[in-house]
């Protein structure tokens, strides 16, 4: 299937697309303030340059959008244009989550990866919730945890 626009106005929308400050982002950072955490953001000097990084608690946070990591959601889907470029874009994107996850584990980092769809759509987690989560894993000792939508048949 060929592109619906020319490659200009392709160029012009993917330009808008951000990498730093994204909703998802802003929401978390939000919610974190909010609790009287305090942190530093997009440290280039840890591996995966992660989104927030709480060095009082040896934690660092990533947001990750569901499309752009390749997570296993309703967000979630290889478009039909391209399928074979996207594919390995994502493929691409996901490895370099896994190394960097381990480099800031080897490092004594811990890392928390709150996906897009726990945010936003229609199985998200609510702020309390949310913020629940973040609260007792950033106060306990687990070294790794991932925050996604809730199930199916919950909400």
């Amino acid at each position: 299937m060929t592109d619906i626009v020319d490659a200009a106005t392709r160029s012009r929308m993917m330009s808008g697309i951000r990498a730093i400050n994204t909703k998802p982002e802003l929401h978390v950072r939000s919610l974190l303030h909010r609790q009287g955490f305090r942190f530093r953001l997009h440290v280039r000097d840890l591996p995966g340059k992660p989104d927030i990084v709480l060095p009082r608690h040896h934690a660092v946070i990533f947001v990750h959008g569901c499309f752009w990591h390749g997570h296993d959601c309703p967000l979630f889907r290889i478009p039909s244009t391209r399928p074979d470029f996207w594919q390995t874009k994502i493929d691409r994107n996901r490895e370099n989550d896994h190394r960097a996850t381990a480099a800031l584990n080897a490092a004594g980092w811990r890392t928390l990866t709150v996906w897009e769809c726990a945010i936003r759509g229609r199985r998200r987690l609510d702020d309390v919730a949310l913020t629940g989560f973040i609260d007792t894993w950033l106060r306990s000792n687990n070294p790794n945890l991932e925050l996604a939508a809730s199930p199916e048949g919950e909400k």
